[in-house]
């Protein structure tokens, strides 16, 4: 698998309303709903489950704000991890 760089703007606005995992610098990793972003890369996630540094779940939390100078990096979730536990079918839940 290669690496190839992206725009992270333009990236952020494909994920929008799509499932996303957000990795922080501490190895927490937040799974849910990309709900919107900020110029300064601010993140809201909605139906968002948290997971600690080994991948094990700690529990839902709903709807979170992250602050850009936690997040190690985001990335969209494909469909062998919209299987795990917290997401479901990948379909958005009011």
């Amino acid at each position: 698998m290669s690496f190839q760089p992206v725009n992270p703007k333009p990236f952020l606005q494909q994920q929008t309303g799509k499932p996303v995992a957000v990795r922080l610098k501490w190895g927490m990793e937040y799974r849910g709903f990309l709900v919107s972003t900020d110029n300064y890369m601010n993140f809201q996630l909605a139906n968002t489950e948290e997971f600690n540094a080994e991948g094990v779940s700690q529990g839902m939390l709903g709807e979170v704000m992250i602050r850009c100078n936690n997040v190690l990096y985001l990335r969209e979730m494909g469909d062998e991890d919209e299987k795990k536990p917290g997401l479901g079918n990948g379909a958005m839940e009011s």
